[in-house]
């Protein structure tokens, strides 16, 4: 389903009955929507409405040319969460996904009933230019990514997954080889200038932090520090796990995320 915002579209997937209490995911960078497949069941079974939001540039969303802010990202899913009439949500994200929802917390605390925080960082890392300079101009260069697809896998992914489930490793690697050039500058580009430490402390939103052990992008030192900063904010670290754990652990990611929205239902 598409949202038109100006000049693009937004692309959203909202599933579940009529009434029942929102939560809102947002992805990770080359990924879509689909990334949070494992985490549907459960939800609907519960009695949880969905909401799953593309970003710009990513799965059906239209990309915008230029470079992006955490800011502006996290007003698209405002946008989308306004022309859908829903004033509350719980929130769920991961690696920018999880930025995009510090920035909902800071920026539009008041629309959110609970965060839950998953491999993401809070401030852009350090060293990040160095390990991103040279896959921007790789899809620069390309114009896609298609060059970045296995190297993605093996930072998302531990050993142990591909040869445990083929066939949805070969669907992720497809998603972000899909994935705009565009989109992926323009998000990078915000991963590369953002710094939310100086502003957890004022959040109020219930927050959730969760890590895979192994996750060098984002590493649990960053995540944990997240947590410590906001108020009452947790951490839980899963094990055997890198960048995707809600994929790679589903039964353990979606006991935690279950546990947490009951407590915040």
């Amino acid at each position: 389903m598409l949202i038109q915002a100006g000049q693009r579209r937004i692309h959203y997937d909202l599933i579940g009955d009529e009434g029942a209490p929102l939560v809102c995911f947002a992805h990770s960078l080359s990924s879509d929507g689909g990334m949070w497949a494992e985490q549907m069941r459960p939800l609907l079974t519960e009695g949880w409405r969905v909401l799953r939001v593309d970003m710009r540039g990513h799965g059906g969303s239209d990309p915008v040319e230029g470079d992006y802010t955490m800011a502006a990202l996290a007003d698209d899913v405002v946008l989308t969460l306004d022309a859908l009439g829903f004033d509350k949500a719980h929130f769920i994200g991961l690696s920018i996904g999880g930025m995009i929802g510090q920035a909902l917390s800071i920026g539009h605390g008041h629309r959110f009933l609970s965060s839950m925080l998953c491999d993401t960082a809070p401030g852009t890392p350090p060293g990040g230019k160095e390990a991103w300079g040279p896959r921007m101009e790789t899809v620069r260069k390309a114009g896609s990514l298609k060059p970045l697809a296995d190297g993605t896998m093996e930072r998302w992914f531990t050993d142990a997954f591909k040869p445990r489930n083929p066939r949805r490793y070969a669907e992720i690697h497809s998603t972000i080889a899909a994935t705009t050039a565009t989109g992926y500058l323009g998000c990078a580009a915000a991963i590369l200038d953002f710094d939310f430490i100086p502003k957890l402390p004022s959040v109020k939103v219930p927050t959730l932090v969760v890590c895979g052990d192994d996750d060098q992008g984002t590493p649990p030192a960053g995540n944990k520090k997240i947590a410590e900063l906001v108020p009452g904010g947790r951490y839980v670290e899963i094990a055997n796990a890198r960048h995707f754990p809600n994929v790679e652990h589903p039964d353990v990611f979606n006991r935690i995320m279950m546990e947490w929205l009951a407590s915040k239902r």
